[in-house]
């Protein structure tokens, strides 16, 4: 009914015995709504939402294409996965080239081996081990006690010598000396070592091997004074010897192990050499002082402030690998069995030779095999949920009609069809089956573990074989040739697609955009407008009808 005739309706029932119009009732019947007037938003709202019918079927089309982006992009990303895994074990240095090395005697000898070394039995004697060379000087009271001035020269095997000066350039004790040798980088490193007779100073190579020997010389003092550092009491004296010259006379002094200060200061007084020797104890304990006899006359003494000893020369490691005799600079071997790298870390036996199995990987291997079924499990079972019936709705997967997809679920069921036929000889694993691998009724797979282990302990190469085949041939690359026209990242059909699905959504999104700034902005001006001037004719429908009123009014008293 319009509003014209819902007022014409309420006029024409009006009597003169009535005793007003209700106006409230007319406004109610033209603006449709239990109070006067319009709610123009609301009412543009309303209009608006119609003409937004086309929008909204393209705003559900882009929710159902957002929906099969994301389902693609899932069975992209599990089928990416998959050809990774057969791309690694398509390789001669891939996880099907791992190699595994066991030894006889692992405290002694233990090894490992580059992908693809051949396998075999090795026998390995070592004789002795590379070592570092070191020496250690005689015993100060401390690491800070002050040292009588001298020097001494470090000289290594390609003929660097370097001197150390003491009592001078702040070089005067232990730790002093231990810093000038590490500062000047010599390829040794110098430390203190204590005990309960004092601190000696060690020097060791930086590296094994005979290369890394070597040497120390003392050179001699000359003075008419000369004094040992301090020896703590009780401390006494090592092997040794040295000498002392005046007035061109040179004379040998040896001690012997055991011996005291007082015994060596005995035995230079005994021999007339135009010195003086004796035992002085200060605060530090005590220590020999040597002077010339007229205080005059100098002498030059061979020993420095202190001696050195030395305790081991650097060698190589000497071994024989397969009866074949080898020298080491390094206890790291490399070189004497292809492709291995062996590990010294002691002697064999004397006359027992350890053995070395270099073997396939057979847990690498397992783990690479096992990867590929899960993936493979992951990429089906993607695949297969979008033939699967919603039980409600009666509806498939967003992709179910995809000819991608379809594509995709019988290639990747017809490649667990391959038979390998290897290039020479019989296999003992032609098919998935003869690893334990087999497909269910919905095309995932299962392993058969005990089948599979045995394959890798007894036959790894034909394992290898089926997959890689004779030149990269095998079931890997035919699982990787199948799947290479969906992964390409460039021409694949998951980037077509995907590709597609953009554009059409980029483009219904184009079309909202463009629907909303040109015909749902040109309706909203309009019926804001309608709506609006709507709204102030009934705003001023309670005066007239007082007017009318009014006239009614009138005529009533007139007919009486």
């Amino acid at each position: 009914m319009s509003s014209v005739s819902s007022v014409n309706s309420l006029l024409s029932s009006t009597t003169s015995s009535s005793s007003g119009i209700d106006v409230s009732s007319i406004l109610a019947t033209v603006a449709g709504a239990t109070t006067a007037g319009i709610d123009v938003s609301g009412a543009v709202d309303a209009a608006l939402y119609a003409d937004r019918a086309e929008e909204r079927v393209w705003q559900t089309q882009q929710a159902t294409l957002t929906s099969q982006a994301s389902a693609l992009t899932a069975i992209q990303t599990a089928t990416a996965s998959l050809s990774s895994d057969f791309e690694s074990l398509n390789s001669l240095v891939g996880p099907l080239a791992s190699r595994s090395v066991t030894s006889s005697e692992p405290s002694a000898i233990t090894a490992s081996a580059a992908a693809g070394t051949v396998s075999g039995n090795h026998t390995i004697t070592v004789t002795n081990l590379a070592t570092t060379a070191s020496w250690y000087s005689d015993q100060a009271s401390s690491a800070t006690a002050t040292l009588p001035q001298s020097s001494f020269t470090l000289t290594v095997v390609s003929g660097s010598s370097t001197t150390i000066n003491i009592g001078q350039g702040g070089v005067n004790t232990l730790n002093d000396v231990a810093s000038a040798i590490n500062g000047a980088s010599l390829g040794v490193t110098a430390s203190i070592v204590t005990d309960a007779n004092g601190a000696r100073l060690s020097i060791v190579s930086n590296s094994v091997g005979s290369a890394n020997n070597f040497t120390i010389t003392s050179s001699p003092t000359t003075g008419t004074s000369w004094s040992t550092p301090d020896f703590s009491t009780g401390q006494t004296l090592g092997a040794d010897s040295f000498t002392i010259t005046q007035s061109g006379v040179t004379t040998t002094i040896n001690t012997t192990d055991g011996e005291s200060l007082s015994d060596l200061a005995s035995n230079i007084n005994s021999q007339g050499l135009g010195v003086t020797a004796s035992v002085v104890s200060d605060s530090g304990g005590s220590h020999l002082s040597i002077v010339s006899t007229d205080g005059t006359t100098p002498f030059t003494i061979s020993e420095p402030a202190f001696g050195f000893t030395q305790a081991a020369q650097g060698v190589n490691a000497n071994l024989t690998v397969d009866g074949v005799p080898v020298s080491s600079a390094s206890n790291t071997v490399t070189g004497a069995i292809p492709g291995v790298t062996i590990n010294l870390a002691g002697t064999t036996p004397t006359g027992i030779p350890a053995t070395l199995s270099v073997a396939a990987n057979t847990t690498t291997i397992g783990n690479a095999i096992t990867q590929f079924v899960s993936d493979y499990n992951s990429a089906i079972k993607l695949v297969n949920s979008q033939y699967t019936f919603d039980g409600t709705s009666g509806a498939q997967g967003v992709l179910a009609s995809d000819p991608t997809i379809r594509s995709l679920q019988q290639s990747l069921l017809s490649v667990l069809n391959y038979v390998h036929a290897p290039a020479t000889g019989v296999t003992t694993t032609p098919t998935l089956a003869s690893l334990g691998i087999t497909a269910g009724t919905d095309g995932t797979l299962s392993i058969d573990t005990d089948t599979l282990g045995s394959a890798l302990v007894n036959n790894a190469s034909d394992v290898q074989d089926f997959f890689i085949g004779s030149s990269l041939n095998g079931f890997a690359s035919s699982v990787q040739s199948a799947l290479s026209s969906f992964t390409n990242p460039a021409t694949g059909a998951f980037s077509v697609d995907l590709q597609s699905i953009n554009s059409t959504n980029n483009d219904l999104t184009d079309h909202i955009n463009d629907f909303e700034s040109v015909y749902i902005a040109n309706q909203k001006t309009l019926l804001t407008a309608m709506y609006s001037q709507a709204e102030s004719a009934l705003q001023a429908l309670p005066t007239q009808m007082k007017q009318i009123q009014a006239e009614l009014g009138n005529n009533s008293g007139s007919s009486n």
